[in-house]
């Protein structure tokens, strides 16, 4: 067995998606493979990239990535994507090349190219150099049963195709109706439901099409997915990994693209044990100036002390919180603590949070669960919905806010959540979920006899 000193003269090259979703659970995989022994190099993209200077056990790689700015500005993710593909591809061949001709003059090489399975290109790109290739997953596997099932569900009317909407299959009833063999899922909880799906499907559908690469690697746990896991790996010829949850194996990395305040955790010292509410819809979503009023009102009204992540930009028409409708700030100063980002880890693992307002991105979702935080659970985009459901109704630790949402509503919905029944019942739900979690990572673990042998396959390439 190679001894893990040795292992310093193998290098792995990562290739994350740029989101900030897809970039920190790649940052951790790689913090969690250098402790292994290995060493890391991040190639990525040009346009959105953490600061090296936060990782000096890192090596960083440049991909030029030609994107035109009218697609970059469109927020058309399936564009977005398919671009990048288009043009990494080549500019990452290089890279690697380069890489393997300064290996040639020393004892290191390239044992692996771990990829975002949205950034495909790289597969490809490591075949053409001869090096072995593996496929992270950063959604759950349940999201990826579903994107699994897209084509026989677009082929049954589940969501038409751009021009061919059948209003005798998908109506306004239909879409809150369960779809059969998908449970929990309904109709609107498709990542794809839009006007025109089709370009989304054809990325989706490239990015599970794993051609030549060893191993899919998951954030997940199998006390979460395990049946779920069971299920995909019937469609695949390579080995599944459940390395997860990554933030929790990983040695602690700085993995934000965007400043964290830190203070709040005084603040949150200040507070009673399980009191408070922390509300952030993740580093995409937006709201405008009504959605922003009925919110403030909606906790302030709570009674409940909160936590609220508005992220620059995130309100419409205003630079922060500008739009503050009159008399909030006043009427928040004893109970509410408004920031623009937040060290989100621990915050969730502080003893004063007692509930988590969330978008449902899956990160977030496994930080939650991680420290036996229930959620209300607001889905904005991709695959949060999917996420929702699960947390709402097979794991049974979310409330569902949908649609419209009004200040009364949120109201309800906090107290339900921090001092309801209901809201203690999930809380006991969440502890068993977070102890079934520390389990899967201590030795003899699924994730930590995951991570063994991941190890083992590497070496083994």
């Amino acid at each position: 067995m190679e001894e893990r000193g040795q292992r310093s003269n193998r290098r792995l090259v990562l290739v994350p998606c740029p989101p900030q979703g897809h970039i920190t659970p790649m940052l951790n995989l790689g913090s969690l493979l250098h402790s292994k022994g290995f060493s890391i190099v991040i190639a990525h993209t040009h346009f959105s990239h953490p600061h090296p200077s936060g990782f000096p056990n890192f090596t960083f790689a440049s991909i030029p990535d030609f994107l035109p700015k009218d697609v970059l500005s469109s927020g058309d993710a399936a564009a977005i994507t398919a671009n990048l593909n288009t043009n990494c591809e080549g500019p990452l061949r290089q890279v690697l090349s380069d890489m393997m001709a300064q290996d040639g003059a020393t004892e290191s090489k390239i044992s692996c190219v771990i990829y975002d399975s949205l950034m495909y290109c790289a597969e490809a790109a490591a075949y053409y150099v001869k090096l072995p290739s593996m496929a992270l997953r950063t959604s759950s596997i349940g999201t990826q049963l579903i994107f699994s099932e897209l084509p026989r569900l677009q082929k049954e009317g589940y969501f038409p195709p751009k021009g061919m909407f059948n209003p005798h299959i998908v109506t306004d009833n239909k879409l809150s109706d369960i779809i059969p063999g998908a449970y929990p899922l309904r109709c609107k909880d498709l990542p794809l439901f839009t006007s025109d799906p089709e370009p989304m499907v054809q990325v989706i559908a490239t990015a599970l099409d794993i051609k030549t690469s060893s191993a899919i690697l998951w954030n997940t746990v199998d006390c979460l997915e395990e049946q779920l896991s069971d299920q995909v790996q019937k469609q695949y010829h390579v080995p599944f990994f459940s390395l997860g949850p990554l933030h929790k194996v990983a040695p602690s990395l700085p993995t934000s693209i965007l400043e964290e305040e830190t203070d709040c955790l005084l603040w949150l010292d200040k507070q009673a044990n399980d009191s408070v509410i922390y509300v952030s819809l993740g580093s995409l979503a937006s709201m405008d100036e009504r959605e922003f009023a009925e919110t403030a009102w909606g906790l302030a009204n709570s009674g409940q002390p909160f936590l609220w992540v508005v992220r620059p930009g995130s309100v419409r028409g205003s630079e922060w919180i500008e739009l503050s409708p009159e008399g909030f700030e006043e009427a928040i100063q004893e109970t509410g603590c408004v920031i623009r980002w937040a060290p989100q880890k621990d915050v969730l693992a502080h003893r004063a949070v007692g509930g988590f307002w969330t978008h449902c991105g899956w990160n977030s979702t496994l930080e939650s669960i991680s420290e036996g935080v229930p959620m209300i659970c607001q889905p904005c985009l991709f695959d949060q919905n999917v996420n929702a459901r699960y947390l709402c109704h097979v794991w049974r630790v979310g409330l569902e806010l949908e649609g419209d949402l009004d200040q009364k509503e949120i109201e309800q919905a906090v107290r339900r959540l921090m001092v309801g029944e209901e809201g203690k019942e999930m809380r006991l739900r969440a502890a068993a979920l977070k102890d079934q979690i520390k389990l899967s990572i201590r030795k003899g673990g699924s994730s930590h006899t995951a991570i063994e042998e991941l190890v083992n396959l590497i070496i083994s390439l």
